[in-house]
């Protein structure tokens, strides 16, 4: 309740600053985890998020980080406040890969893995465009801050795609979703260190293992690191958000060739299953799901 009530005290300042400069705004909204508010400007609308949760309080700001309304808004905010959402500094190297994966929860849709390279320089300049992980970010965000990261980092990255045809053979092969992680991780490593000159690769923690291409002698002088939360190192967050960009990428091809595909492994998801499952069969359908997921067993069965 504590938080609850810091949450609105704050959403409440950002409230009244940004009606003083004129802006338009709706009424302050409660949601299950958080107040919100909305600010429109012609066509424009930018929703600002106060949450509050096991982890303390959070702001976000959604909607077009290119419009000028979102611009105008966000200085108003960082000039008045220090914003929950801006990355606290953490102790990084002055130069390492960081590598992160997108899809491994959702039933529909591929396995993605993207890895980065970023030096002193370019770390400095990803943080400046606000840089951090991918989920706190919606689609639109996604893409543009993707696009700019790599006009940031050029081709010091690697995208490792795999699509569910051969997400499901791959994983006949496994027989273990963190063995495939491991492979999938390695080789998107492995690929951009041959690109690069780097002795540090970052991860995040997915299993107890290794990763394989730790134990490539070319790489015996390089320090692998796997850590819990690791997207609070850049490299790691904008591995991410590369990764995350892929991911809605294959969903929208998808949904203008035929599906119109829902995420993650919700009921809605297991409902849409169903349908389609019985409208093409288990041959097509394997092209665009993970047949391993307890949700193929269930719709199967009925």
């Amino acid at each position: 309740m504590e938080l609850e009530k810091k949450a609105l005290l704050q959403i409440e300042k950002f409230y009244l600053k940004l009606s003083s400069l004129g802006f338009f705004i709706t009424s302050i909204a409660r949601k299950d985890f958080n107040f919100e508010f909305i600010i429109r400007e012609a066509k424009e609308n930018i929703k600002l998020q106060v949450y509050f949760g096991k982890k303390g309080i959070k702001t976000i700001l959604q909607g077009n980080i290119n419009s000028d309304l979102y611009k105008k808004v966000n200085e108003t905010i960082q000039d008045s406040f220090q914003l929950n959402f801006l990355v606290k500094d953490v102790e990084e190297p002055a130069e390492y890969v960081g590598s992160d994966e997108c899809g491994k929860g959702d039933f529909f849709g591929p396995l993605i893995i993207a890895a980065v390279y970023t030096d002193k320089k370019n770390l400095i300049e990803l943080k400046k465009i606000g840089v951090r992980d991918s989920k706190e970010f919606n689609e639109n965000q996604i893409h543009h801050l993707s696009l700019r990261i790599k006009e940031i980092i050029k081709d010091n990255y690697v995208v490792v795609q795999i699509n569910p045809e051969k997400y499901n053979r791959l994983y006949k092969s496994f027989k273990n979703l963190n063995e495939m992680l491991n492979w999938a991780h390695s080789k998107a490593v492995d690929e951009l260190l041959d690109k690069v000159n780097c002795n540090i690769v970052i991860t995040d923690k997915f299993s107890n293992n290794d990763l394989k291409v730790s134990s490539n002698m070319k790489h015996n002088s390089v320090e692998f690191i796997q850590e819990v939360g690791a997207e609070k190192f850049t490299a790691v967050a904008a591995a991410s958000i590369i990764a995350r960009d892929c991911f809605n990428f294959w969903f929208r091809s998808i949904a203008q060739k035929r599906f119109n595909l829902p995420k993650g492994s919700s009921n809605i998801v297991q409902e849409k299953a169903r349908h389609l499952f019985k409208e093409i069969g288990e041959q097509e359908f394997a092209k665009i799901a993970k047949l391993h997921f307890k949700t193929f067993s269930k719709i199967r069965t009925k």
